[in-house]
């Protein structure tokens, strides 16, 4: 069988993890393509594979991924059957209707954001995505959505621990630290703009079956974790708790996020003096901006942050539930290393965790074992390929269980 050919939407530093895995890996897949709105951006991860020594070359596109008729376009231009979409969430669904059209089949890693609203009600994806599972499978293509790492792999921990461990899960708490260093006085570790929405709005957690409601900040709780030590998370809003509160109904789900108190503090000033808002405001001279664009103007490119970190980041599942009556906990994690990531690929550790997942996702669809045939999250697909694939490509998982703390 001929191998399929394969794009990247974006260039921030996600899609420069994707790109170096899946150079490493291109013997798995056809011809290797990257597409941005700015070319010269796809241009630079592409020199930077060539430092690295992968001497088979991506080609570059420049592409306007807002318009679907472009994606397409491209799609069957270059020929690609699998697209790996770390762009800006803004554009999912539309490179998910190229695909639909091209006959691709998809993946992204975050849920779909529309520029002028924040904080949606939930269910998300069915706010979206979902709406669009009838014709993914009447295009008989495979669509896999949330594919990094949350949402991506913990909800794979969450499957895993539901396949492996329990016949029936009571809860499930994602944790997600970082305490590694940038060295800057202030800045966001993914895009400014997608990382203050997802904490401007009202936080929604699935407990007792139906969505409770808390304020960003409101609800917080210490954790000691392997390697990061002791740290203060708060229960905050994420993707994955509305695809796992579908499947795990009658589960508690909850997503932790580590704070420190200086982003507190910076975060609520900035909210408070309405610096993260998304509508846009007239100057004095009569100029119109958009507070939120701004304020993202200002900050340092995450990508930048990358040469100075240091640490480790934790991220797992806590997971209770009960197998035969007998009811037991298990903690399912990884921890990544910062320094470790940028000698690898060039980026820091929160980019290496969000951009390995997705090729490990289109490794397993051009294999077969992931290619579906319809929409899926992550937690509908057989979990251990996935973590054991992960593991063979730099984020091994781990295990606390009753017989201690191992690999899977």
């Amino acid at each position: 069988m001929a191998k399929q050919n394969i794009l990247i939407i974006g260039a921030g530093g996600v899609a420069q993890v994707s790109a170096h895995k899946l150079a490493q890996w291109a013997p798995e897949f056809g011809e290797l393509h990257i597409a941005n709105r700015t070319k010269a951006k796809a241009d630079a991860i592409i020199s930077s594979l060539r430092e690295k020594g992968h001497e088979m070359p991506f080609t570059s596109h420049a592409l306007d991924a807002m318009n679907p008729d472009n994606v397409e376009a491209l799609l069957k231009k270059i020929d690609a059957k699998i697209v790996i979409n770390v762009g800006t969430a803004f554009i999912n669904m539309h490179v998910l209707e190229g695909c639909i059209r091209a006959g691709a089949a998809y993946i992204d890693t975050a849920i779909h954001e529309e520029p002028d609203k924040v904080c949606e009600t939930p269910p998300w994806y069915a706010n979206y995505e979902w709406k669009r599972r009838e014709d993914v499978a009447k295009a008989g293509i495979t669509a896999i959505l949330g594919a990094g790492f949350d949402p991506g792999v913990v909800n794979a921990y969450a499957r895993f621990a539901e396949d492996e461990y329990f016949d029936r899960i009571d809860s499930i708490d994602i944790v997600d630290i970082n305490a590694g260093s940038h060295g800057k006085w202030f800045a966001t570790n993914f895009d400014p703009e997608i990382n203050f929405r997802e904490f401007t709005g009202t936080v929604y957690s699935w407990q007792g079956g139906e969505w409770k409601e808390n304020r960003m900040f409101e609800v917080g709780r210490e954790w000691d974790l392997p390697v990061v030590g002791k740290r203060t998370a708060y229960l905050s809003g994420h993707d994955e708790v509305h695809s796992l509160s579908a499947r795990y109904k009658d589960s508690d789900v909850r997503f932790w996020m580590g704070f420190g108190d200086h982003y507190i503090n910076v975060f609520t000033v900035l909210q408070n003096l309405g610096l993260l808002s998304e509508h846009p405001v007239k100057t004095a001279e009569g100029q119109e901006v958009v507070p939120l664009k701004v304020v993202k103007a200002v900050l340092p490119d995450p990508a930048s942050l990358a040469p100075a970190y240091e640490g480790n980041t934790c991220i797992g599942d806590l997971v209770k539930g009960s197998l035969n009556g007998k009811e037991g906990e298990v903690f399912v994690y990884n921890v990544a290393d910062h320094k470790h990531a940028y000698t690898e690929v060039g980026s820091q550790g929160i980019s290496y965790t969000a951009g390995v997942p997705p090729v490990a996702a289109a490794i397993l669809i051009a294999r077969g074992d992931w290619d579906v045939k319809k929409m899926a999250n992550v937690e509908e697909l057989p979990a251990r390929p996935f973590l054991e694939l992960l593991g063979e490509m730099g984020l091994p998982t781990r295990v606390i269980d009753a017989k201690g703390d191992h690999a899977i």
